[in-house]
């Protein structure tokens, strides 16, 4: 067993590899570039899509730009943005959050593209409801000598799109920060306690389908985030002599590598500590991998390059705006150097420097509805994964399934299904990128019509 835990690690961290971040960053570049940064100069007007101004009941889809952006975002927002920041600054410094910023502006470009061909091909399922999502657009708009990709997408969605990594940390959490400091003995039932409330939870959401899913995402996301923002914002003012000088040293150490910590990279500590701040960016947003496509494809509207703006603001919103918020709380109380907590623990040591007392609790607020928030949009992605494969009148088995994996991520550590887990996921980028690079082209025609017709006011 131990060797073959040992083989899927490899398999996970070889598949997160340069290989990967190539396809993801350099693809993104290649998008930035072919469209001339032309998305945006469109930041306004997907401010005022995203409020609703040209919203139209009528229009092909089943829930609102907001209500899209919010199931996306309650995916993206969650451990990556508190645990996978604190990695990052423990083994790269303050330099890795620049390079943080860096895969936020290449994901805004990605995600704009990929949500763009979710509207501009959607499909049918077997029922004959309109879908959207790398799959469909992949068929659509590829054609059907390329389902084998399709289906590859599909099927690594099934695993990837698995709670087990969410419930193990979210456990983890409430034990570290809630139970053991309190008396409470952490054994295989407390766990499994907290297993049954999330499955209760969770269930009455997904059995919903996507219209309850994003209703209570729309209500979720903003509070978390607004929680998150305000409970920061106290550290920072605590703190407030210490932050100018750290804002300035996440420029200066991003060229530097002076606090980098790891091993080189082709020999180079800076390519390193690049290839660290685009990975964690990457693994926080999830541009390029395909999920996001599947919540904006499902959005009420006939214009596709609309929803590709609306989209283009979540990794603005998970990677410029929470995971920054996460870094310099960690810079600003100075835990980075003086603690030896990794992940979650770092963050929560930095949330209780600052608010004694009640700080970790605070941040384990924000970590429950992060994650919780996160298991309502993972079970649509994979119920339109199974739809894809065997058809729209079995999607729901996939909810039993997921139910399931509740329950083992609750109970258990799961390292070898927590790696399995993390290597599908990342194997979904290959067909979303390689189809959204060869579909480029479409699409930078699409918005430069859309322009033309935003000009004349006929739309």
């Amino acid at each position: 067993m131990e060797k073959i835990d040992q083989l899927i690690a490899d398999f996970a961290s070889a598949v997160w590899g340069l290989p990967l971040l190539v396809l993801l960053v350099g693809g993104g570049l290649y998008l930035l570039i072919r469209s001339r940064f032309l998305p945006f100069q469109f930041i306004g007007h997907a401010i005022q899509v995203l409020r609703g101004k040209y919203d139209d009941p009528d229009d092909p889809g089943q829930i609102s730009h907001f209500q899209a952006l919010s199931t996306a975002l309650s995916s993206t927002i969650g451990m990556g943005n508190i645990a996978g920041v604190a990695v990052a600054i423990t083994i790269g410094g303050p330099g890795a959050v620049f390079w943080l910023w860096i895969s936020a502006v290449i994901g805004m470009s990605t995600k704009f593209f990929t949500s763009t061909l979710a509207i501009m091909y959607r499909g049918k399922d077997s029922a004959g409801e309109l879908q959207g999502g790398p799959m469909y657009f992949i068929m659509e708009g590829l054609g059907r000598n390329w389902k084998p990709l399709a289906v590859f997408f599909s099927l690594c969605g099934l695993i990837g799109a698995l709670p087990v990594f969410n419930v193990n940390q979210l456990t983890q959490a409430i034990n570290d920060i809630l139970l053991k400091p309190n008396g409470i003995q952490v054994d295989f039932y407390s766990n499994l306690i907290v297993g049954v409330v999330l499955v209760i939870i969770t269930a009455f959401v997904i059995l919903g389908g996507i219209t309850r899913i994003s209703k209570t995402a729309a209500r979720l996301v903003p509070s978390m985030v607004l929680l998150y923002f305000l409970s920061v914002l106290i550290i920072l003012a605590v703190n407030a002599s210490e932050v100018p000088g750290y804002f300035k040293l996440i420029f200066t150490d991003a060229f530097a590598a002076e606090n980098y910590s790891g091993d080189p990279f082709f020999g180079g500590i800076l390519g390193a500590l690049i290839l660290l701040g685009i990975r964690r960016g990457a693994f926080s947003n999830e541009a390029g991998i395909g999920t996001a496509p599947l919540a904006h494809g499902a959005a009420k509207t006939d214009e596709p390059v609309r929803e590709g703006l609306v989209a283009m603001l979540g990794p603005a919103i998970d990677t410029l705006i929470v995971c920054t918020l996460t870094a310099m709380t960690i810079l600003v109380t100075g835990v980075w150097q003086t603690s030896d907590d990794n992940g979650v623990s770092l963050t929560a040591s930095a949330f209780e420097a600052s608010i004694p007392g009640y700080g970790k609790y605070l941040l384990l607020a924000c970590i429950a509805v992060f994650s919780i928030s996160s298991l309502f949009s993972y079970s649509y992605y994979g119920t339109k994964c199974l739809s894809f494969l065997i058809g729209a009148k079995h999607k729901y088995l996939y909810n039993y399934f997921y139910i399931i994996s509740i329950l083992l991520g609750a109970t258990t550590s799961l390292s070898m299904m927590i790696n399995l887990i993390d290597g599908f996921f990342a194997l979904m980028a290959i067909p979303t990128m390689t189809a959204t690079v060869i579909m480029a082209p479409r699409v930078v025609r699409e918005i430069k019509a859309y322009k033309e017709r935003l000009r004349s006011d006929k739309v």
